[in-house]
């Protein structure tokens, strides 16, 4: 019997796996698809603060970012820079397959193509049987597989409360620019669009939209060919659910739920890589002092939802708010917003303030209410 099943090799899944490992535990990691780290629905920006407090990424860097330019409906932009690197392009694929070489090294035994169909909690184990007929049990277990799984409704759990849909390209470009991020209610209704070079002649465009995000981003790629902007607007879109709020609960004894699967996730960006490894790093924690004291209690795993709720609760609730808020706009609202926060140079005062930055949000939303009011 394993010490740890975990389900699902992303970052969350494989960093707990590589930590439970290096402390000597036995794990065994299930990931439905052949391939760790694809495909790949992700940007892979993430920012200089995760890089900082996780050394992970080595080799796995694309470029950096220090700007982003913004654009309004009407195509006012904003320019905003910093002096340093806020953040960096990675390469997901070969940043999840990296961390799942690092947790094997430790002694993790994964098993790719393998999806998880029934996980049943026994009285002193946990029981898991795969799509393959499977089965395996354990102490505890994790449940690392991202936002689309069931797993945390079938151990009544519940599903998150509200969700979007991200829709993503890989196409040619020709040179190299900034990262655009474009807030129009009609290329992404409610949301906004971006695009990431990621090369000297590749990019990433993407979009989240509650309703026909594919469609949307179709008709996004047909506009960037038509200005110049990209090769073709023929591409293989991915797409990915990104919950916008965490579970209400996410243990019970023997279980924990992390990462998308529990909802920790900016509903800001959609960003999950650094708070989904913040919250790998206390489920780590947990765990650990679980099975060094042989001791699986509902109680002593309601420890860990504590501790991500101290540590991101609150930005997670400012962030939703904002959210809601910003769905609500129309595109002219959009652009006067974009004239307030030009002519009275809010976003100069933003850039100054040590309350901006990639990672977390929650008081520069506050700051910045208070500077768009009379």
């Amino acid at each position: 019997m394993y010490d740890a099943i975990i389900v699902g090799a992303g970052p969350t899944g494989s960093y707990i796996a590589h930590r439970l490992a290096s402390l000597g535990h036995k794990v065994v990691v299930f990931e439905e698809h052949e391939r760790i780290g694809e495909p790949v629905q992700c940007t892979g920006i993430i920012g200089a603060e995760c890089l900082e407090h996780f050394p992970l990424f080595d080799g796995t860097v694309l470029g950096e970012v220090s700007s982003a330019r913004l654009f309004s409906p009407s195509r006012k932009e904003i320019r905003l820079w910093r002096e340093g690197v806020q953040a960096y392009i990675v390469d997901r694929a070969a940043f999840d397959r990296s961390l799942a070489e690092k947790a094997q090294e430790q002694g993790a035994h994964y098993l790719p193509g393998s999806r998880v169909k029934d996980i049943a909690l026994l009285n002193d184990r946990i029981r898991v049987e795969t799509e393959g007929q499977d089965i395996c049990e354990a102490k505890t277990a994790v449940i690392a597989s991202g936002f689309n799984s069931r797993i945390p409704q079938k151990l009544g759990l519940g599903r998150v409360g509200d969700l979007v849909i991200g829709a993503q390209a890989e196409v040619s470009i020709d040179g190299h620019s900034e990262l655009e991020v474009y807030f129009n209610q009609g290329v992404a209704p409610g949301f906004f669009a971006w695009f990431v070079p990621t090369a000297p002649k590749r990019a990433l465009v993407g979009l989240f939209s509650r309703r026909k995000p594919g469609k949307h981003l179709k008709m996004l790629l047909a506009t960037l060919f038509q200005q110049g902007r990209i090769a073709s607007p023929e591409a293989n879109i991915t797409y990915r659910g990104i919950p916008l709020k965490p579970l209400s609960k996410t243990y019970r004894e023997r279980v924990i739920v992390v990462g998308d699967a529990a909802g920790q996730v900016k509903p800001t960006t959609g960003g999950g890589v650094y708070y989904g490894l913040l919250c790998a790093e206390m489920a780590t924690d947990t765990l650990q002092q679980a099975l060094a004291t042989d001791t699986f209690s509902e109680k002593l795993f309601s420890g860990y939802q504590e501790a991500w709720q101290e540590k991101l609760g609150w930005e997670l609730r400012i962030g939703y708010f904002a959210r809601c808020l910003y769905e609500r706009l129309t595109d002219r609202q959009i652009d006067y917003l974009f004239h307030l926060t030009m002519s009275k140079g809010i976003h100069e005062s933003l850039l100054q303030s040590p309350d901006l930055s990639f990672d977390w949000h929650g008081k520069a939303i506050l700051k910045g209410l208070k500077y768009l009011g009379p």
